[in-house]
């Protein structure tokens, strides 16, 4: 049989090890549809409620994968409304192909209906998707394919998106004899002399005084937990973590001392008032993470390890992989003079810990008097009762900020929260993109609970639908305090609190959405026993499950800018 440029796409696909392309069909990229249903290769078309959700789950399957995601959309509004996911994926450097369909050729710049060429006055999604991809291109022809495809590859592959822009007639298009795809080995770069040089720093350090790490989310991404450890042992380090970081380093471990920044722990900044030198791995260090620490941070030796530079000054060294570079240089510090010792109550972090995990120090927040839950003994009730393995995806807003600054992430769990854009919704796609690529069938379920907001909920949280139709093991837990919380917190400290745009009409999610679908167990929450219940019943069930939780839309989240501003107030 011919083969169509989408029949090749397909199988290119396949060949990148991908097993998901998640979107929303429509009229011009119906035709990737129709090369999916007859592929022979194990690729299954997902199709969202939404084409941001598409983007975030194609994000969230390559957060946890550590390879591609890939997502479809049609022309038009379709394409527009990857924008936000994209965006994110850009900001937060994860690998994503978008194949994006668009009009007939012949057609564009005559009035074709969901025209971007840009020829005839239209949008021309070329030069706006560039913006926000690593590489953008248009296929002309299928001869174009091979190229372009293995450039947008190489390029995601280097953190970001990338986006071909398909038009329908090209798509139809016959390959001809045009060679199969051929995926090339993902490159790696080690900066030698750049290493050498924090290495040489490590060594004077730990002569003198303590060191402290903080990791960041490319060592996730990396798979370099285990060599992270390593290395943190070697170097009898502390060990902190950047708000969106969390599984990178065993919370439970002696030697854990919390989140870094704007939601972050005393516990890091007093190991850092006692340390020669900081070492920062896998994260520039952006505001959310350095919040408090810029002091600390500029009175001592920084160095940093990273595919991207860090925004403060620091002996900077360049890896795309973690894994390997930080496996090497614990190799390399072992064999000096203090190599490989440990404090008395450090453990293996591979192993089990032999007694309870020391307390964070929590961040005081004003008593809350109004309705509901508070979000510390919620999250802690939630944590007590995740089985290890259990990923956890957060969204943004004051629900996101306890979950970040509370919650104890599973062993070998997977903690994900979007702040490279912080688009509210964010977390329903990508905990769903996850589970499809974590999910090993009702014999190995792995969970997926995704902590959110009534107002990230009315955005996008309808994507449960999609968890109920592929019955995925997700559990959505949604915090509902009737507004958009962190909006209300900023009018009452910012605004004198002479006014709210930002609370909303009394909702009933639990009944509501168990009504929606009878199939679904939904609980709707009101104290920390009723929660212990539901999330039990939740974690035991094989499918999809749904808790809202009654919160207080007045109570102040754990969030340093905002209690700073409050320390301030007569």
């Amino acid at each position: 049989m011919p083969s169509r440029v989408v029949d090749y796409l397909v199988r290119a696909v396949s060949t990148l090890g991908v097993r998901h392309i998640f979107g929303v069909d429509g009229a011009n990229i119906e035709d990737l549809y129709d090369a999916l249903f007859d592929a022979p290769c194990d690729v299954t078309g997902i199709v969202a409620k939404h084409e941001f959700s598409a983007a975030t789950m194609a994000d969230g399957y390559a957060r946890s994968t550590g390879g591609l995601g890939v997502v479809a959309a049609t022309s038009g509004g379709g394409a527009m409304n990857l924008v936000a996911g994209l965006a994110e994926s850009f900001a937060s450097r994860v690998p994503v192909l978008a194949l994006v369909g668009q009009p007939p050729t012949a057609l564009e710049g005559n009035g074709a209906f969901q025209d971007s060429s840009g020829l005839g006055g239209t949008i021309d999604a070329a030069r706006m998707f560039g913006e926000i991809t690593q590489y953008c291109a248009r296929v002309d022809s299928a001869a174009d394919l091979p190229d372009k495809l293995s450039r947008a590859v190489d390029a995601a592959r280097r953190g970001g998106p990338a986006v071909l822009l398909l038009p329908k007639d090209v798509q139809q298009s016959d390959t001809g004899d045009i060679p199969p795809f051929r995926s090339t080995p993902p490159t790696h770069r080690r900066d030698e002399n750049s290493l050498a040089r924090v290495r040489a720093a490590l060594t004077a350090a730990r002569k003198v005084g303590k060191i402290v790490i903080i990791a960041g989310d490319q060592v996730a991404r990396d798979d370099a937990r285990t060599e992270l450890a390593r290395l943190a042992r070697t170097l009898d380090a502390s060990v902190g973590v950047a708000p969106d970081a969390k599984d990178t380093y065993d919370n439970a471990d002696p030697g854990f001392c919390g989140v870094a920044g704007i939601m972050g722990h005393p516990e890091l900044s007093a190991a850092l008032h006692s340390a020669t030198l900081c070492l920062i791995v896998g994260t520039p260090m952006p505001i959310t993470a350095r919040t408090g620490l810029d002091e600390l941070l500029a009175e001592r030796t920084v160095a940093h390890i990273g595919v991207a530079a860090p925004y403060l000054s620091a002996i900077h060294a360049t890896s795309t992989d973690l894994a390997r570079d930080l496996g090497a240089l614990a190799d390399e510090l072992t064999g000096g003079s203090t190599g490989g010792r440990q404090s008395a109550g450090r453990v293996n972090t591979e192993s089990s810990h032999p007694y309870p995990p020391h307390e964070l120090t929590p961040l005081r927040v004003p008593e809350s008097t109004g309705p509901g839950l508070r979000y510390r003994e919620l999250v802690e009730t939630i944590e007590a009762l995740l089985p290890e393995g259990t990923d956890v995806f957060a969204d943004a807003g004051n629900t996101g900020a306890a979950v970040v600054h509370h919650l104890r992430v599973p062993r070998d769990g997977r903690f994900v929260v979007a702040l490279g854009m912080g688009g509210m919704g964010y977390a329903f796609g990508a905990a769903i993109g996850s589970a499809f690529a974590r999910y090993r069938g009702p014999s190995g379920t792995r969970r997926t609970v995704v902590v959110a907001g009534d107002g990230a909920f009315f955005m996008h949280g309808m994507e449960l639908h999609t968890a109920i139709e592929h019955q995925l093991p997700v559990t959505f837990i949604v915090l509902n305090n009737n507004a958009h919380a962190m909006c209300v917190t900023r009018e009452q400290l910012y605004y004198r609190d002479r006014y709210s745009f930002n609370r909303f009409r009394p909702s009933n999610l639990g009944a509501g959405i168990g009504a929606m679908f009878p199939e679904l167990p939904a609980h709707s929450v009101r104290t920390t026993a009723d929660l212990a219940i539901a999330l039990g019943r939740c974690v035991e069930s094989e499918g999809p499950a749904f808790i809202s939780i009654d919160v207080d839309p007045d109570e102040v989240p754990p969030f340093i800018p905002f209690l700073a501003t409050l320390e301030k107030k007569p």
